[in-house]
């Protein structure tokens, strides 16, 4: 399975999947790397993993993609064959024209338990709630903000000595794990849509 994996931060959830992709145990292969920050870390992490790394000036929007930098995207990620596009940490919205040229090809990671605690800095949405567990979601991208259909979930123990910081840490180690485990099952063919619902094999 051909992945592209957009981000704009420091990329350790594209380096669990391409450390996955170069041992074998993720029957895929990391094609192009993409982000819309020139010096992001995802960019060094990737190339210092030999892998193509491409920044793309993402246009006039600070919570989008321009319509000239959408489209550079989706030629990017056409030309190097891409199956499946692997938001981790891309922080612009995902808009109708990018979609149609992969729907339902597109996923994305989540610091929570969808639905609960979308849209910036869900960890800190989930301190202030006071709920005692949280965690990540594996999604397909759709037209809304993180609402498309939920692929897994992993959950998280919210402790009572948590900060904002320490929660974030733990999620984001849960998501190394899910992420790749459901790249896998995708690669196998082992979860089918239906609807809003995934089911697993």
């Amino acid at each position: 399975m051909r992945l592209g994996i957009l981000g704009s931060g420091a990329g350790s959830n594209m380096a669990a999947i391409a450390e996955q992709c170069a041992s074998g145990a993720l029957p895929a292969v990391v094609t192009v790397v993409l982000s819309d920050v020139e010096n992001a870390g995802i960019l060094t992490r990737a190339r210092d993993m030999g892998l193509s790394a491409t920044f793309i000036q993402p246009g006039q929007y600070r919570t989008k993609l321009d319509e000239a930098a959408e489209e550079q995207f989706v030629r990017v990620l056409k030309e190097a064959e891409v199956e499946w596009v692997v938001l981790a940490g891309f922080m612009r919205l995902i808009k109708a024209d990018f979609l149609k040229h992969f729907w339902h090809k597109v996923i994305n990671i989540h610091p929570s338990l969808l639905p609960s605690f979308p849209g910036l800095e869900a960890w800190q949405q989930a301190l202030d709630y006071g709920v005692k567990f949280t965690g990540c979601t594996v999604h397909i991208v759709d037209h809304g903000i993180d609402t498309g259909p939920i692929l897994g979930q992993e959950t998280v123990p919210v402790l009572d000595a948590d900060t904002p910081q320490s929660l974030h840490a733990r999620i984001q180690e849960a998501e190394r794990r899910l992420y790749p485990a459901i790249i896998h099952a995708l690669a196998m063919e082992d979860i089918r849509i239906q609807g809003r619902r995934s089911f697993q094999k």
